[in-house]
């Protein structure tokens, strides 16, 4: 890159980080530090859902992933999050929002007890420490393959990133993170718009790289067994690395997967409950979605295009950093890799404050040191921050293992996060007892242990594939899990009062501490909606998840199924 591309990348991004400082500054309370008091307009919190969704591992794997396996990857972006949207704005975000809760593994403890909170706050923390991983190494090949960087060169600014963003979120929590994610949204849009512009255009246009592929037949180096290059257009082409599973297993473990980032992972759910109102939640949800969903549907086409431009290209996940190399020019590649920078440190950000948020509440306060004043669990977080972004480095060597960042990822997720939003479920919508979450997560995640150690440790030979492939799994994970939640349920002697959920009141045991119950009271009241009287129905959230319902069909099913 030349020195006005750098100039562009340190320039804008140094400003938001900058800014970033300045509107750390005064944040004093644990409900400031936490949930930015609940003040949070709609479009703000969506555009934080957008900028934390759109980090870039997503960039690099959703190309890689497409120019070797096909399109069915848009399934996660259509009605995987929609979907996922849906259910945690409009069934268990709220359920926790009316409670006065600050994080989702809190809700467990409400719901189902102490040990089913502590055991879903470690997921979390491993689910998005695993995340975490997949964009720094993602961030690394775009410095050295883009920006030309030795690999010391781009540890070392990797390194710097996680430091600049650790501090401005360590100190002034999620206020601080969303001002940023909001100005970071429209420089990832834009940097993401440019390559695909530019690709197009070298390319020229749909039909000519739909030419290029059928073309190249079953030549191609890199793709899945049994595919041709022209069927990467068809989301229903691709049957998995072995070539057995059926598409429609394949459709529902990307909503699975969508719905865990959407509900499981606090690195959203806080942005919710942090919205001033009830409409404010569900608007933002929609508005991040939609958003997500129209950036990611041109990101998708740059698997198609580059396979059909470099059809022997045989390492998936370096083909956006190289179609960046290949077709942008000076100045344009400046944006583009300012783009990479500001989507690695807005999901740092958003890491370090959900997590520690995790940490502190669910783990820190509740089970370690209960007795402390706010300033001592707000100092807490701060360097709870820190910690989470260092584990993040920790994924690294499974991530080199796997065939595509996106298998490794896949891989992990199917363990503990399906079966921990199944739990959720169950909590938000039956009145089931208190036992069930317990039971669910031990059944499922137990199952997916031994899935997980047959897919990357040790073949174990008497397990068949279908039922511990990496499809497969997440399918077998709701199973296994409602299983479980059924068993205990059905237990006469485990029967008791269902705690917070679909019309339940708070039958749990009182809260904790007093620090605990004293930072959920200064949350304030509730507010449904920030207008004088009823919503109109043109500002209602249903219509426009009604909308991206019937988008997310024609795209699937319509057009490139």
């Amino acid at each position: 890159m030349s020195a006005l591309d750098w100039l562009i990348v340190l320039g804008l991004n140094g400003a938001i980080i900058a800014y970033g400082l300045r509107r750390a500054r005064g944040t004093s309370t644990s409900g400031e530090w936490f949930l930015s008091s609940r003040a949070l307009p709609w479009w703000a919190v969506g555009l934080s859902l957008f900028a934390t969704n759109m980090d870039n591992s997503e960039f690099v794997s959703a190309t890689g992933t497409i120019a070797s396996e096909g399109l069915h990857f848009l399934s996660a972006h259509t009605f995987g999050g929609l979907i996922g949207v849906t259910i945690a704005t409009f069934v268990i975000v709220p359920a926790i929002y009316r409670a006065g809760l600050y994080t989702n593994s809190e809700y467990l403890e409400h719901r189902f007890g102490p040990g089913t909170r502590v055991l879903g706050a470690l997921i979390q923390i491993q689910y998005r420490t695993s995340v975490l991983g997949l964009m720094i190494w993602s961030v690394h090949l775009t410095l050295v393959g883009v920006g030309g960087l030795r690999p010391e060169l781009s540890w070392a600014l990797i390194v710097s990133l996680v430091v600049l963003s650790g501090v401005y979120t360590a100190v002034g929590g999620l206020r601080a993170v969303v001002a940023t994610d909001v100005l970071q949204s429209v420089l990832v849009m834009a940097g993401g718009l440019a390559v695909c512009i530019a690709v197009w255009q070298a390319v020229g246009g749909w039909d000519a790289m739909v030419a290029q592929l059928e073309g190249l037949g079953t030549t191609a180096e890199g793709l899945a067994p049994g595919l041709a290059a022209a069927d990467l257009v068809h989301v229903g082409a691709f049957r998995g690395r072995d070539g057995t599973t059926s598409p429609a297993v394949i459709f529902i473990a990307w909503i699975l997967i969508s719905s865990g980032w959407w509900t499981v992972s606090h690195t959203s759910t806080q942005r919710m409950m942090g919205a001033r109102s009830l409409w404010d939640m569900k608007m933002a949800g929609v508005l991040g979605a939609g958003v997500s969903l129209v950036i990611l549907l041109f990101t998708d086409m740059l698997g198609l295009f580059g396979r059909a431009q470099f059809p022997d290209f045989a390492r998936p996940d370096e083909m956006y950093p190289h179609l960046i190399s290949t077709y942008l020019g000076i100045g344009a590649k400046g944006l583009v890799v300012a783009g990479v920078v500001s989507a690695a440190v807005s999901t740092f950000d958003s890491m370090g404050s959900s997590m520690s948020a995790v940490f502190t509440r669910d783990i820190y306060a509740r089970f370690i040191s209960r007795e402390r004043d706010d300033a001592h669990y707000l100092r807490v977080g701060r360097i709870a921050t820190v910690a989470i972004l260092v584990l993040g480095f920790a994924y690294l060597p499974l991530i080199l293992r796997a065939p595509t960042m996106l298998a490794a990822f896949r891989s992990v997720t199917s363990v503990f996060v399906t079966p921990l939003l199944i739990v959720y479920l169950v909590g938000a919508v039956t009145r089931s007892n208190r036992r069930v979450g317990m039971a669910g997560l031990a059944t499922g995640g137990l199952y997916g242990v031994i899935g997980f150690v047959d897919r990357e440790v040790i073949d174990i030979s008497w397990l068949p594939s279908w039922l511990t492939g990496q499809w497969e799994a997440f399918v077998w994970a709701v199973a296994f899990t409602a299983a479980g939640c059924a068993f205990a349920a059905l237990l006469p002697r485990w029967r008791g009062t269902a705690g917070i959920g679909a019309g339940g009141g708070d039958a749990s045991a009182p809260r904790a501490d007093d620090w605990l119950a004293k930072s959920s009271g200064e949350l304030g009241p509730i507010r449904l909606h920030p207008f004088s009287e009823r919503v109109p129905l043109l500002a209602s959230p249903a219509l426009y998840t009604g909308v991206l319902a019937a988008i997310s069909a024609w795209l699937v099913f319509g057009v490139f199924w």
